[in-house]
């Protein structure tokens, strides 16, 4: 009895320190934000305006330190902007205006969140079929156990599923389908860090390549819409090329880390790879039919997808066919519907309502006023904006970076006009936020393998600070190229 209340004092201690500091950094970031907002004599910028960048800072702060968790600071950010800038009477809204509220709520349900909830769930319904397992376990088995073959096939195919599934579900996916080929290895083994390197990098690049991949490709994409908008097909076209020369690189540089050792020496590989009929036990094992069907409805939309300039239906309205077939038919059930990552779709609405915010308080009017007397080029200015991107994405959420910073690249986007495309800067900054590789804490896949007891911390650095060196220059140079 005694051991256990000494315990219950423990975790009770435990609890008070950590929601001391909390509440201790979280006074701080609002005392930083209310100085930094309404102290200084900032000529032009209304009332509103100066609401609105204490929010941003406060936000910026709470995210920065943590002090609570992502998702709540994104429904601080929405609440704060319907008390203060949106309520009746508030610095923002006419007393007589009892809806102003409403503005930012309405990215909630903006085509953007719809775009990325689809994704969602064909991301689940290719776990649910294990499809993803099956075909990673038959190309595994292609390279024969060779290393110098397994390391490009584990990054091509974490690369391709990273595209349209969660980053994390795909490393955690494809470290089920390696163990048996790693088990045998040393656990200081070069070959093993280099293919579980080259899997987690891989994992972060994938996402790069389509607007479902990552949230901060979502948050561009819906920033973009005031610009008129940007297609599926179009942010691939603007992506897929930094995002492979980037794995290029990468691969090269985990090859050469391999050694001359992986000469002659071949890996176990299954020879059954997990069947396509493998279903989460607590489920009902799915129907052939089923799974039929979630292949199907699978590359039919991303062909629709792919297709928008021919057919002219819009990306969200596309991903209401995954949506409602796989719920209609039961791939995905109430249980799948719970699990989905839904503090991911919240932290997407704060980030395009922080946006909106930015924009309806006169905050982005000045601030595009202040950047006309920057003299300098727009692409160094971008450049400067990403990889600040890149390196911010390495401390903190790469969605709360690219929170922060998209909306800036919206501003300096504006300031320009017709000079430059909004694309050209607001799709390399969200690119530079996916390049989070140098840390095991700045990524869940970094994490995840981080957690295999093979990799330190220090064998992060040399693909993480490259990758953090090249993104930036070459999304800029490719999307500024492609215009």
């Amino acid at each position: 009895m005694q051991d256990t209340r000494a315990e219950v004092a423990r975790l009770l201690e435990r609890f008070q320190f950590r929601s001391g500091r909390a509440v201790l950094k979280i006074l701080l970031c609002a005392a930083i934000a209310a100085a930094a907002a309404f102290l200084p004599d900032f000529p032009g910028l209304s009332e509103s305006g100066r609401s609105s960048m204490a929010i941003v800072i406060l936000g910026a702060g709470l995210w920065i330190t943590e002090a609570i968790p992502a998702f709540a600071v994104a429904l601080l950010i929405i609440g704060l902007q319907i008390l203060i800038l949106g309520a009746p009477g508030g610095v923002l809204a006419a007393p007589s205006d009892t809806k102003a509220w409403e503005t930012y709520v309405h990215p909630w349900a903006s085509p953007p969140m719809w775009l990325f909830f689809g994704g969602l769930v064909l991301a689940r319904a290719a776990e649910r079929t294990a499809m993803d397992q099956w075909v990673a376990g038959g190309v595994l088995r292609l390279t024969k156990g060779k290393p110098g073959a397994l390391l490009p096939a584990v990054m091509g195919i974490t690369f391709l599923f990273s595209m349209f599934m969660s980053n994390t579900a795909t490393c955690a996916m494809m470290l089920a389908v390696l163990g048996p080929a790693l088990k045998g290895l040393p656990k200081d083994s070069a070959i093993a860090k280099s293919i579980l390197l080259g899997l987690a990098f891989s994992a972060n690049l994938g996402g790069m390549a389509t607007i479902i991949g990552t949230p901060p490709n979502a948050i561009a994409a819906g920033l973009l819409d005031e610009a008129g908008g940007i297609t599926f097909l179009r942010w691939t076209l603007l992506g897929l090329p930094p995002a492979l020369l980037l794995s290029a690189f990468i691969w090269f540089l985990l090859k050469l880390r391999m050694g001359k050792d992986v000469n002659g020496l071949v890996l176990s590989i299954p020879t059954a790879a997990a069947a396509p009929d493998a279903s989460p036990k607590s489920q009902e094992p799915l129907l052939l039919w089923q799974k039929g069907l979630t292949l199907g409805v699978f590359f039919f939309t991303i062909g629709l997808w792919m297709t928008g300039a021919l057919h002219g239906l819009p990306t969200a309205v596309i991903s209401f066919v995954p949506i409602v077939v796989l719920s209609m038919t039961g791939v995905i059930t109430a249980r799948d519907m719970r699990s989905l990552q839904w503090d991911v779709l919240i932290l997407l609405a704060g980030g395009l309502s922080l946006g909106v915010g930015i924009e309806t308080s006169g905050l982005a009017a000045w601030m595009g006023d202040q950047m006309t007397t920057i003299s300098m080029a727009p692409w160094a200015l971008t450049l400067i904006l990403c990889w600040v991107a890149a390196i911010a994405s390495n401390l903190m959420s790469n969605t709360a970076a690219a929170n922060i910073l998209l909306p800036i690249g919206l501003v300096v986007a504006h300031a320009l006009g017709n000079s430059v495309s909004a694309a050209s800067i607001l799709v390399p900054v969200a690119l530079s936020c996916s390049v989070a590789m140098a840390l095991p804490i700045a990524t869940p896949p970094n994490a995840l393998i981080y957690a295999s007891g093979r990799i330190r911390s220090a064998d992060y650095l040399p693909g993480g600070l490259l990758a953090i060196l090249l993104a930036p220059p070459l999304s800029v140079f490719w999307c500024r190229l492609i215009g």
